[in-house]
């Protein structure tokens, strides 16, 4: 294993300073949590915050800023935060107006954000969730009940976060929030495994010559192992299984193509050229299309290509409209 750490062991907390020394005039970080909190401005909103696990970065440390989320709490590597650590989360984001929890469909997360929801509302604090399970290639999996929550959460967050900065209600945002998830899907392909730094060695593994369609952000198991391709099978196979996923075929979409950690621009670029393609053989407009490192499994070498159906929706200003954070450029 090569990596550029100290101690494995205090890989979370030398990230955090480093995150928060690089970016003050955006976070901070609170107290001696593992919360990393929007810096204060004069807009009172409800509170959105959102995490899980460490490793996944930019996500969700990274999408905290006016626009987007409050607040997001981290774990340890691929390891809900604790429930005490996301009250914490809550109480530094509520300005009165309650706070919603973005959270990905795993069973530990789940479990987390709920107790955390309970102890904020034993103090008062009104607070709601949105699960989100747009991993459409499998129905259950490692850690989960249902579909794996993976990078359309970040979707999720912009939307979300336009939304509340523009007065939003907490009832409002759930149900808005509700409406996002079921129209964002997505799906990835892995070339090679993860490594955690504790752990030292690959999740698993593939053979120089083959790839894994349908892979979790933790590693999880996909469908299927094929032979290595080019892009533009790829390209087909995910394109195809994201739009037979919709009752009807969306007319209009938003693309988001995300680097799993160790694939480089110039192969999600590529990839995103194939996609394009095939989208507008498909006669399907693309209204707004992200290309990056977005929600990411360490050092995972892969990708995954999100759609979000804006056939009747106005989210289009929402995923475009101007934020102040680190990551989402």
């Amino acid at each position: 294993m090569k990596k550029i750490i100290n101690e494995p062991q205090n890989i979370i907390e030398e990230m955090l300073e480093g995150m928060v020394k690089s970016y003050s005039t955006l976070v901070h970080r609170v107290d001696d949590s593992r919360v990393i909190a929007k810096n204060q401005t004069d807009n009172v909103q409800v509170g959105l915050v959102s995490g899980g696990g460490s490793g996944h970065e930019p996500a969700h440390a990274g999408f905290v800023g006016d626009g987007m989320l409050s607040a997001a709490v981290l774990g340890d590597v691929f390891t809900s935060p604790t429930p005490d650590q996301i009250e914490r989360a809550i109480e530094a984001t509520n300005q009165g107006k309650g706070v919603l929890l973005i959270v990905k469909n795993y069973t530990g997360d789940i479990l987390n954000f709920e107790m955390a929801k309970d102890l904020a509302e034993m103090s008062d604090i009104p607070t709601e969730i949105v699960v989100v399970d747009d991993d459409i290639a499998v129905e259950d999996s490692t850690y989960t009940a249902g579909k794996r929550g993976v990078a359309g959460t970040v979707l999720v967050h912009k939307i979300l976060g336009d939304a509340a900065r523009n007065g939003a209600s907490l009832t409002e945002l759930k149900e808005l929030g509700e409406k996002v998830v079921q129209a964002t899907k997505t799906i990835g392909v892995a070339l090679s495994a993860a490594t955690v730094p504790e752990v030292g060695k690959p999740g698993f593994t593939l053979a120089e010559d083959e790839i894994e369609f349908g892979v979790g952000i933790h590693g999880e198991p996909g469908y299927r192992r094929e032979k290595l391709q080019p892009s533009k099978q790829l390209a087909q196979e995910l394109v195809e299984k994201l739009v037979q996923a919709y009752p009807e075929t969306p007319k209009k979409v938003g693309v988001l193509v995300n680097g799993m950690g160790g694939t480089p621009l110039m192969e999600q670029f590529v990839f995103i050229n194939d996609v394009l393609t095939l989208l507008a053989d498909k006669e399907i407009d693309v209204d707004f299309h992200k290309v990056g490192n977005y929600m990411t499994s360490i050092d995972m070498q892969g990708l995954s290509l999100t759609l979000i159906d804006l056939t009747t929706t106005e989210w289009t200003n929402a995923l475009t409209s101007p934020v102040a954070t680190i990551s989402w450029g």
